[in-house]
């Protein structure tokens, strides 16, 4: 039966939207996998449907059935730089095998990679911060082109998973199609067998879900097929899928308003607020408050996650001089537009103490301020201020022309003879 498509809905959640996502796991319950991925592709989301896929064990299942609908349908595979070179060769087989013909990688952005996994080992402290760089980072922004993305979940895998239905809808109202959802192993192992799919090299090997080679390992007879995943760590899911029961990962934030400015465009921050009770020895990607860099200085100093220093009115940068390089951004917070404090310690990092990475504004962050904040070293701007925002993305901040205070030796005071100016 012929189903309408989904029209596109605001960012805000809408019931109604919900209620029909309700409405399509009512209708297609106990459609075969093949007529659930049709439904999707022709009906509910034509046009606007992309395929994740791992290329792990179990992929070559999903990438059939996505052959027999529409072998141009866009998959997509999060090459995070860490997978086994046999599912790297297995990309191209099934490619091969298949007709597959708008398969697309996904690598991390390098910048990324280079401030936040230098040596590459953040997968062993910090596995969430990987997976986040490196595999919901490069697929959000791919996920905000369609409106609905087709995954190979399925029931048995994990006791999470045991009610995912076909038809999900995320918090960020994108339809999330999962038509292997009742598929059992058997039914997977027998469906390879009957279409004579091609098996993931390390499949016989004893690994039964694979993903990047450094949080797999081999599953043992009678184990959850996705036990060799981060083996040993509480961690299930790589942070790119939220069930609708919320109990996997967190929700994708692909629709969330992002409000850290930086490089000329809003985008994802890898930052959390310090909170009350954080620990100082095992915190990542937090702010952490210089009095308590200061108590902690050494556990600090040996936490092997990255972290900021956060600058509040009245605290002296000079008290951490020697490790600001430990520091990967540093945030000067400005609790109230008269409160000019913020800009000195910007100064004093950029042109005395020579820091070169982030330094950005928090707290009363307005559209007045930012060419000064520029001027004194700011790189990034945490903003909420709605006008503020809109100035930014449409370019529209106001200029300054006139320096009575000049920074650096380019800037000339006003009323003075620039070629008499000579740099110090």
């Amino acid at each position: 039966m012929a189903m309408p498509k989904l029209a596109p809905v605001p960012a805000a959640h809408d019931k109604l939207r919900a209620l029909g996502i309700l409405a399509l796991n009512g209708m297609f319950d106990e459609m075969d996998a093949v007529g659930v991925l049709r439904q999707a592709a022709s009906e509910i989301l034509a046009g606007d449907l992309a395929v994740v896929s791992s290329f792990g064990a179990d992929s070559a299942v999903l990438l059939h059935l996505v052959a027999q609908v529409d072998p141009s349908l866009p998959v997509y595979f999060l090459e995070t730089g860490k997978h086994f070179r046999e599912t790297l060769d297995y990309v191209e087989t099934l490619k091969k095998h298949l007709g597959l013909i708008n398969v697309h990688a996904l690598h991390p952005n390098s910048e990324d990679v280079k401030r936040f996994d230098p040596t590459g080992d953040l997968w062993e402290t910090d596995p969430d911060s990987c997976c986040h760089i490196r595999k919901t980072e490069p697929l959000e922004p791919v996920t905000e082109q369609y409106g609905g993305w087709v995954t190979g979940r399925k029931r048995f895998q994990t006791k999470e998973r045991g009610v995912l239905p076909h038809f999900e809808l995320t918090s960020d109202d994108r339809i999330k199609v999962n038509p292997l959802a009742y598929f059992s192993d058997a039914d997977v192992n027998q469906y390879k067998i009957d279409h004579g799919l091609p098996e993931h090299p390390l499949f016989a090997k004893g690994y039964k879900s694979i993903g990047c080679a450094p949080c797999t390992s081999v599953v043992a007879e009678g184990e959850d097929p996705r036990a060799g995943r981060w083996r040993g760590l509480n961690k299930k899911e790589c942070g790119i899928h939220f069930d609708f029961n919320g109990a996997i990962a967190k929700p994708m934030t692909a629709a969330t308003k992002h409000t850290l400015w930086k490089d000329g465009a809003f985008i994802a921050d890898p930052f959390h607020e310090w909170a009350e009770g954080d620990d100082p020895a095992t915190v990542s990607y937090k702010h952490v408050p210089l009095a308590v860099f200061l108590a902690n200085r050494d556990a600090v100093l040996a936490n092997p996650h990255p972290l900021g220093l956060l600058i509040v009115p009245g605290d002296r940068i000079e008290d951490a001089e020697a490790d600001l390089g430990r520091f990967a951004s540093i945030a000067i917070k400005f609790p109230a537009f008269t409160d000019g404090r913020g800009y000195s310690v910007s100064r004093l990092l950029a042109e005395r103490h020579g820091y070169g990475n982030e330094i950005r504004a928090i707290g009363d962050v307005l559209q007045d301020q930012i060419p000064l904040m520029r001027r004194c070293g700011f790189n990034a701007f945490v903003v909420t201020h709605e006008p503020t925002r809109q100035a930014l993305i449409e370019n529209r901040l106001p200029e300054v022309a006139l320096f009575y205070q000049p920074v650096g030796i380019t800037e000339v005071p006003a009323g003075t003879r620039p070629f008499l100016r000579r740099a110090h």
